[in-house]
């Protein structure tokens, strides 16, 4: 059995100043929004942050750059973040962009001991300066390294007490790579069931990736509403 936290504050406390964390979600789809409030709340600051973005201006990870908790992202994009602009031209946020893809296959990588790998993704870009090219078949790669985090927060519909997740839809995004990356993973979840109640075929992380269990249910907040205009 997994250790099933109370609240979304005791879930997050060992996350410190100056942790790697890693965070699920893509836009606001599948983020642990109740942990992010949890981190929020402690007041844990100088965090290096690796997710695919940094939430909106007031939801998500933006909560965690309005409160000047980040000290550095990793992430693939950036574009729905105006706080994160001013914090980026001033100086005060340091970001280290990756390619959607390349991303995942870095954090993937780590999951699975795996240290580097290379991609052609990047190559002849700023994305490649520094790093090391190789050629194959006649096509040049970059090495990238792959990515681990000290803690991981990852959200899922379902979970059992042992820990095993399954995620809905589209949330499964990047949670699955994520939760097997982090030294410690904690899954916020909206339903907690009892072992075998949940279809072994249909496990998406399984359980010895997961440290820590919480469970809650979320606003859900749409990023960016878009309807249908009538005739």
């Amino acid at each position: 059995m997994k250790k099933i936290y109370t609240t979304f504050q005791e879930a997050v406390e060992e996350i410190k100043d100056h942790s790697t964390i890693m965070v699920g979600g893509f836009g606001l789809v599948g983020i642990p929004e109740n942990l992010i409030l949890g981190i929020v709340e402690s007041g844990a600051k100088h965090l290096t942050v690796i997710s695919n973005n940094c939430g909106v201006d007031d939801w998500g990870l933006g909560l965690l750059l309005e409160n000047k908790q980040i000290d550095k992202m990793i992430g693939s994009y950036v574009g729905e973040n105006k706080e994160f602009e001013r914090q980026v031209l001033a100086g005060e946020l340091e970001v280290e962009l990756t390619p959607q893809g390349s991303l995942a296959e870095k954090i993937r990588a780590g999951g699975a001991g795996i240290p580097a790998f290379y991609t052609p993704a990047g190559v002849g870009t700023p994305i490649a300066e520094g790093k090391e090219i190789r050629e194959f078949d006649g096509r040049e790669y970059v090495l990238e390294e792959a990515l681990t985090a000290d803690v991981s927060l990852v959200r899922a519909a379902r979970a059992d007490r042992f820990g095993n997740l399954v995620y809905n839809k589209t949330a499964r995004n990047f949670n699955p790579e994520i939760a097997a990356a982090g030294k410690v993973t904690i899954a916020e979840v909206e339903e907690l069931v009892e072992p075998g109640e949940l279809d072994g075929d249909h496990i998406h992380t399984p359980g010895i990736y997961v440290q820590g269990l919480v469970e809650g249910q979320q606003e859900k907040r749409i990023e960016r509403l878009t309807v249908r205009q009538e005739a």
